[in-house]
């Protein structure tokens, strides 16, 4: 009689034990995708510094890149708005370059901006003949939505700004869309898009290959925390608020089917998203297609570790496919 109370006993700690399992797995999931998607990042996240990019930034980068931002974002330009595809206002910069051999439409990576991710690059961009259209990304700072889509639903609004960068500069200059991290793959999953012939490369820096990637990346290796139990929940919560599956679509899938040209740069040091993320898309990748690895840059620091390869590749991208005939 005893041993069988004991079992029952036991029986019902352990189901307690689950369901206390269940509910804890699915208050934290349901905090990181708002975390990952809501345009509010919960306060008990702001808190977590940089437990989440995993990133370390020394004074001196920080110092660059601060003062970098500031110059770009002080700079007189012209200030754009147009309507997405679902009618969501998004806002842009445009920075108009004299005689312009080319344009760049630049998107930002997640809780960023377009002057932190482009400033040290801009002058750069500016002194090689480049009109640039710098993107707010929709959910985040001055566009409209309530919700960012880790390039899911950003990939479509790549077309409505390249139409924009077509009616300003015209179709005869070659367009490349540019991004950093979630601009990255953006991007990227907009490259197997019907994008017009204007657009000559994509030039993407350490992006992610899906959310549901990158959020299993990011819960095993810098929360320490299991995704497994977590992936069904995060899948249905994001369902609920963009109506897609976080693993729905993937930079893999659409390079698969590309014909874009494709310039890839990843640190070997990311903490954020893994440099393996870039090898499993440079090997998908069916278009022409460079790749520019960088020893010891941690996240969106490629730039900064190693400037002088950083613009002789972007330079030899653009001179292999500035002219239409070199993508035939």
């Amino acid at each position: 009689m005893k041993n069988k109370k004991f079992f029952i006993m036991a029986g019902f700690a352990a189901a307690a034990t689950a369901a206390a399992a269940a509910v804890t797995a699915y208050l934290t999931t349901k905090l990181w995708v708002r975390t990952a998607l809501d345009r509010e990042e919960p306060k008990i996240m702001k808190k977590t510094g940089n437990m989440i990019a995993g990133s370390k930034q020394d004074d001196e980068f920080k110092q660059t890149w601060k003062a970098a931002s500031d110059r770009l974002a002080e700079k007189e330009h012209e200030h754009v708005e147009i309507v997405g595809h679902d009618g969501i206002k998004l806002i842009g910069h445009f920075f108009p370059c004299e005689n312009a051999e080319r344009v760049i439409v630049a998107f930002h990576g997640w809780r960023s901006s377009w002057h932190n991710d482009y400033g040290m690059i801009s002058d750069f961009w500016h002194e090689h003949k480049c009109s640039v259209l710098y993107a707010e990304q929709r959910g985040q700072n001055n566009s409209g939505g309530d919700y960012m889509g880790f390039g899911l639903i950003e990939r479509y609004d790549c077309i409505e700004w390249i139409n924009w960068a077509i009616c300003r500069c015209g179709r005869r200059i070659p367009i490349y869309l540019a991004g950093i991290s979630m601009g990255a793959t953006t991007v990227l999953m907009a490259s197997d898009l019907e994008l017009p012939e204007s657009v000559h490369g994509i030039m993407a820096d350490c992006g992610f290959t899906s959310p549901k990637d990158i959020w299993k990346h990011v819960a095993q290796n810098n929360l320490h925390m299991s995704y497994s139990i977590r992936s069904n929940i995060a899948d249905a919560i994001c369902r609920q608020k963009i109506s897609m599956t976080a693993g729905e679509f993937s930079t893999v899938d659409a390079l698969k089917k590309t014909n874009i040209p494709v310039l890839l740069v990843h640190g070997t040091d990311d903490h954020f998203v893994p440099v393996e993320m870039t090898y499993k898309n440079y090997e998908a990748c069916a278009s022409p297609k460079r790749l520019l690895v960088v020893p010891g840059a941690d996240h969106a620091m490629s730039y900064y570790v190693d400037k002088e390869r950083y613009e002789k590749s972007v330079l030899d991208f653009w001179k292999d496919f500035d002219k239409p005939e070199e993508l035939a």
